[in-house]
């Protein structure tokens, strides 16, 4: 069964998507810690990160830094903090999340609840930082 990320790749699923190619795609989490919280996952179904064949991992890492200078130019932050967890879909990816301090990459807080609007919002202003 495809996972959800895949489900979004394929446009069967909505997602607030911010940058894609022919490799990667990357999308607002959309439970996130902070506001542009965003995703990075290759399009290729793959569980674990470094189970990635070399020249797709390399790929990934290269679109993950346009993707992190975009939202760092978008959302006002200290820096893009970055985390590869994996365990709660499996499907590789890379989360991109802006940091005021280290409270900030705590996955055991409460996440925000953005409406529709606020979420397109931002992922227009991260697309337009591209």
């Amino acid at each position: 069964m495809a996972s959800i990320f895949t489900r979004i790749i394929n446009k069967e699923i909505p997602g607030y998507i911010v940058a894609e190619n022919d490799d990667a795609i990357a999308f607002l989490d959309i439970n996130p810690l902070n506001e542009g919280h965003t995703l990075v996952v290759p399009k290729k179904e793959v569980d674990k990160l470094f189970d990635l064949d070399e020249d797709t991992y390399l790929k990934l890492q290269s679109f993950t830094h346009k993707v992190a200078k975009a939202i760092e130019k978008t959302i006002p932050c200290l820096r893009v903090g970055v985390a590869v967890i994996g365990l709660e879909v499996p499907h590789a990816h890379i989360h991109l999340i802006p940091l005021h301090g280290m409270h900030d990459i705590d996955f055991g807080r409460p996440k925000l609840k953005l409406d529709p609007d606020k979420m397109t919002s931002i992922a227009q202003r991260i697309k337009e930082n591209l």
